[in-house]
């Protein structure tokens, strides 16, 4: 394999576990523990992102060894790699759980790439310190669920961890799937994936919350360094006006994930403090779902279908309530909450001009331009809701509405937009009308905005994805896969690589979801359970 040069910042100036037996335990005074990847039987290499693969340092001769393999499911390390599980802690559905940590990721060290640094973790690599009564593996349906869901997020824009490699391991996981009572054995499988960094908003309240204000101060000045220099003062040094303008930043860009969370229909599922990236990526992937149907109260979580507390509509208020919950962690590197309760409430301030002018782009808008805009994504959204409608289907049709329409057909305009429902009966008088005064207010928008139909097509198909991950795609890869055809992930990885493009090859990728996966285990519900 070809030279890959490792540098491990983290190691470098982070304290250690200095306990290398690994077993499970509270783990003190420590960043994170030193720990070895358990040995696997039989790895096979799945899938590769090979663009990654090369930005990385792989080259295609690399990915195609058996060495390549063997790395990728922690039997193999490279010179320069040092395998560790970072410590954190999280409030889990708003309740504190203390310890937590990496319990079934294990970090092979930092690859020096022209990118920067990028971390390389095996997700499903075996026990840490972390895992508690868990066995530290994963099985392959939700492994295949993180490969295609990181790769399609990366290129629909959004800011999320990298999936480098999908592999089997060659053993049998045992796991109750809808911890029903039920538990069944599994393919065990591992993604390697990859991001600047892997701390989360836990692995700052972990030491805040047992007093340990040193290591504290020596992660945030890590993380300052490591992923936010351009923040350090030229004399180096740390003031409480350097970690506020960190915190501030760690909000923007928070802010800035959700809002392209709900720009393409995106239900994370589980946004425990712990799997909130501190520099704003979309991290773990598991109970996530794509809104088919419109609704705002929609989680994919079966854990938390009562309370909703993840739905779809929520993830902003949750976010500030995560940030807010960062906000304590760091408070004693400041000394004085109110600046911290300042930039809190810009938090909101700011989520809610982002997301108005990301619906505007999706609209068509040449720009947001107040209130009345407002009324009309508010408006929009009640119609969505109102008629179970396709949201990625029905902007992508919004699209081809032509600027002069007769509104007064209701059969031409209704025409259009018959693929996106999914009961047509439901389509009442009274729905008819409110959309027929929605078309109206709109018509008169874009038509003020001056853009042809082709120039507002055009703008509007950047920002709004003509396929993406539907629940029901993957458990289709998902049931194929467990039969030992492979063959469709690697055609939704090559589909979901171009998701505003037409591709009319692979027009069936992009048709609402069908009848028989509304209610379908892993299509419209899932555990946490992998």
């Amino acid at each position: 394999m070809n030279k890959l040069f490792f540098n491990n910042r983290l190691i470098d100036n982070l304290r250690a576990d200095p306990q290398t037996d690994n077993y499970c335990r509270s783990v003190e005074n420590a960043a994170y523990s030193f720990v070895s990847p358990t040995k696997t039987r039989a790895p096979k290499l799945l899938a590769v992102t090979q663009d990654l693969a090369a930005q990385l340092g792989f080259s295609i001769q690399a990915i195609r060894s058996a060495e390549f393999t063997q790395v990728m499911t922690g039997n193999h390390l490279l010179p320069g790699m040092q395998s560790y599980a970072l410590c954190y802690g999280g409030h889990q559905f708003g309740q504190w759980a203390g310890q937590l940590g990496d319990g079934r990721a294990i970090n092979l060290g930092e690859l020096v790439t022209p990118l920067g640094n990028r971390t390389l973790q095996l997700k499903g690599a075996g026990k840490t310190p972390y895992s508690r009564s868990a066995d530290g593996l994963a099985v392959l349906r939700s492994s295949i669920r993180e490969f295609l869901c990181s790769e399609a997020m990366f290129h629909l824009g959004i800011p999320t961890t990298r999936a480098l490699s999908l592999c089997l391991t060659g053993e049998e996981v045992l796991r109750d799937k809808m911890y029903d009572g039920h538990p069944a054995f599994e393919p065990g499988a591992i993604v390697c994936r990859v991001s600047p960094s892997f701390l989360r908003f836990g692995s700052f309240q972990l030491p805040a919350s047992r007093g340990d204000e040193q290591l504290l101060t020596q992660l945030a000045q890590h993380c300052i360094k490591t992923d936010f220099s351009h923040l350090l003062r030229a004399d180096k040094q740390f003031t409480a006006q350097t970690y506020l303008a960190w915190f501030r930043e760690v909000c923007d860009r928070s802010s800035a994930m959700i809002v392209h969370w709900m720009r393409v229909g995106f239900v994370h599922g589980v946004m425990n403090t712990d799997n909130m990236s501190i520099i704003g990526e979309t991290i773990d992937y598991g109970p996530y779902g794509w809104i088919d149907d419109f609704d705002l109260n929609w989680t994919p979580n079966t854990t938390d279908v009562h309370e909703k507390r993840y739905r779809f509509g929520n993830q902003s208020q949750i976010t500030q309530w995560n940030l807010f919950q960062l906000a304590n962690a760091i408070f004693p590197l400041i000394g004085d909450a109110e600046p911290l309760q300042a930039i809190l409430s810009d938090y909101a301030i700011n989520y809610q001009k982002s997301w108005s002018a990301m619906m505007a782009e999706k609209l068509g808008f040449r720009s947001y331009q107040g209130q009345s805009d407002l009324a009309i994504f508010h408006s929009l959204e009640k119609l969505l809701a109102t008629v179970a409608t396709d949201m990625t289907i029905f902007y992508r049709l919004l699209a081809t509405l032509p600027n002069e329409l007769d509104l007064q057909s209701q059969d031409q305009w209704l025409a259009l937009f018959t693929p996106c429902y999914y009961d047509y009966s439901k389509l009442d008088n009274e729905y008819m009308q409110a959309f027929t005064l929605w078309l109206a207010a709109y018509l008169e928008r874009i038509n003020a905005d001056g853009l042809t139909q082709s120039e507002r097509a055009q703008k509007m198909n950047r920002v709004n994805p003509k396929y993406v991950l539907r629940n029901y795609l993957a458990q289709q890869a998902i049931e194929l896969a467990e039969k030992g055809d492979f063959s469709e992930i690697l055609k939704l990885q090559m589909i979901l690589k171009n998701p505003y493009q037409e591709q009319p090859e692979h027009q069936d990728y992009a048709k609402k979801r069908p009848d028989w996966a509304r209610n379908k285990i892993g299509c419209a519900m899932l555990s946490c359970s992998s």
